[in-house]
């Protein structure tokens, strides 16, 4: 039987309420290695491009691919909301966890900025201890030392080396915890494809506010040549980097439209565990594209910050059972 583009429907772009452990596993494991081989390769790059040209670029790719796959699926009305307010403040979530983890990219390993992300665990029972008012246990209360403490390894303050900047990626943890509350409770009933767009539609206006205002308004020279990645605004553009940046777009969309159908069709607390995979690839690509492995230091703190984030997602199925 021959079907049409217009005809074919494709149920894994459509919103999904029952859960599916098993397959929400696989798309969790394949969309955390794409993107930590899309942060990896954005840390690479971060000389030679800025991090508004970087989002412009990618966000208008983003944007122009979901048109593109929802024109020959199920039709462009799966990029619209059902309820516009969480899915664009959940994009706005993501957009500010996006800036705190790359701001710092060129001055800090990928290893800690990785580990800095994952403490989001911890600010998820923190948060839904005030806004969905969970009762944190003994259990889950050592956990969140446990991670801290992991966080503490990480950030090294009593090093020479120790830096300001260190604690944007855990920053990127709280804003991504964010996220994971909106995306569970109030985004459920979405369509996967108007949660990626909504992102992509926030990278976009941040980039071109970012652009315009680092370009016309925003004259400290001494930060733009310390830190050009955050402070310049559009550098110049070659091929290489306009092919590299619209890379990013399709690693960018697989990625999260795996993450995001993931996270609707499980529980997270059955995908906490592998979702912690995304820091033993964080030092793969380190090893491959910088030639670094984690501080053993490093790698302590990012131990305990996995098993914290697994004793927290255990806990929390326990008391639904």
């Amino acid at each position: 039987m021959k079907y049409g583009f217009k005809e074919l429907k494709f149920n894994f772009f459509n919103p999904q309420v029952n859960d599916n452990p098993v397959s929400s596993l696989t798309m969790l494991i394949f969309g955390v290695i794409i993107l930590s081989l899309q942060d990896s390769l954005i840390k690479y790059m971060s000389n030679e491009t800025s991090f508004w040209q970087l989002q412009f670029i990618r966000s208008t790719g983003n944007i122009l691919l979901l048109f593109l796959i929802a024109s020959i699926t199920n039709g462009i009305r799966v990029l619209f909301p059902i309820n516009w307010k969480p899915v664009y403040f959940r994009a706005l979530m993501m957009t500010t966890c996006m800036f705190c983890f790359f701001a710092a990219s060129p001055k800090l390993s990928f290893a800690q900025m990785a580990a800095g992300l994952y403490t989001f665990p911890i600010f998820v029972s923190f948060l839904a201890m005030i806004f969905l008012k969970e009762r944190i246990g003994i259990w889950r209360f050592f956990a969140l030392i446990l991670g801290s403490f992991g966080a503490l390894l990480i950030l090294e303050p009593w090093s020479e080396t120790f830096t300001s900047l260190q604690f944007l990626p855990i920053m990127a943890g709280f804003f991504f915890a964010c996220n994971i509350i909106l995306i569970r409770k109030s985004c459920k009933e979405e369509s996967v494809m108007s949660l990626t767009l909504a992102v992509g539609v926030m990278f976009f206006l941040s980039a071109s506010f970012g652009i315009l205002f680092f370009e016309l308004m925003f004259h400290d020279d001494f930060l733009k040549q310390t830190s050009p990645f955050v402070f310049i605004g559009w550098p110049s553009l070659t091929f290489i980097i306009f092919a590299f940046c619209f890379s990013c777009s399709i690693l960018n969309i697989s990625g999260n439209i795996l993450l995001a159908k993931a996270y609707q069709t499980a529980e997270s607390s059955w995908l906490a565990p592998m979702d912690y995979s995304y820091l033993v690839f964080a030092a793969i690509w380190g090893k491959i594209f910088f030639n670094v492995w984690p501080t053993f230091l490093n790698l302590i703190g990012m131990s305990l910050i996995a098993i914290s984030g697994i004793l927290i997602a255990i806990r929390e199925q326990k008391n639904k059972s």
